[in-house]
């Protein structure tokens, strides 16, 4: 009877080490499992992207596209000093395209006026914070060619856009940003070195205020000036 009783509480002891061993291998499976459904979900999201990652090779041929479907050419941005509404030139329609694509994609939401002169331009589309860095990777990094024979001129009130800041011979357009010409007169010295894509049609007031704030040496206003958001009005 001894030896029945002790060979009961083995074969009871072996039972529940191996529950134990289950119950350790389901929970780590589990979590394996967890791992991979965060891993596949993280996939799927870089591949349901609405717009694939965009570089030199490639934007030309997307904002081509993207021209075809997206027709809007008027973008109201609400900044620290007030209202600026542009109108832009169909006629440059890569330079349009890059720009309301930017804008639905919110991206000049929380970018600064950070270069401003006096009686000259205000630029913007840039800022030292993280969130406009992580900006720029998400959507891509890209060079656009110049557009500079449409016969616009660099009038008090042109939008156009600057040049990247790498070595440059062929003045490629940096798409992240732009300036507004802010000089009495106009900056004529300016044309067919950057492309006017657009105009102000409503706030040269705000512009001139903004042109007004006193700046460092690097002419970044002492105060930043915000771009709150940036949408489109037709």
């Amino acid at each position: 009877m001894r030896l029945v009783f002790l060979l009961c509480i083995f074969f009871l002891f072996l039972n529940c080490e191996d529950k134990k061993t289950k119950k350790k291998i389901i929970t780590e499976t589990t979590v394996t499992k967890q791992e991979k459904k965060e891993i596949t979900k993280d996939t799927i999201k870089e591949v349901k992207r609405a717009f694939p990652k965009l570089d030199s090779k490639s934007a030309m041929a997307f904002f081509m596209e993207y021209d075809k479907h997206h027709k809007e050419n008027k973008v109201r941005i609400t900044t620290d000093f007030g209202i600026i509404d542009i109108l832009l030139f169909n006629e440059t329609k890569f330079h349009r395209s890059n720009f309301i694509f930017l804008t639905k994609q919110k991206y000049f939401n929380g970018t600064q006026f950070y270069r401003v002169i006096n009686n000259y331009i205000v630029q913007a589309g840039n800022s030292d914070d993280k969130k406009t860095a992580r900006k720029r990777a998400h959507i891509g990094r890209y060079l656009l060619p110049p557009d500079t024979k449409r016969g616009f001129k660099h009038d008090r009130g042109a939008v156009s856009m600057p040049s990247s800041e790498i070595n440059n011979p062929y003045k490629l357009a940096s798409p992240f940003e732009f300036f507004i010409v802010q000089q009495k007169g106009g900056a004529h010295f300016l044309d067919g070195d950057y492309t006017i894509f657009g105009k102000v049609i409503r706030g040269m007031d705000v512009v001139d205020k903004i042109a007004a704030v006193e700046t460092d040496d690097g002419d970044w206003p002492d105060k930043n000036i915000y771009i709150r958001n940036a949408e489109i009005i037709d």
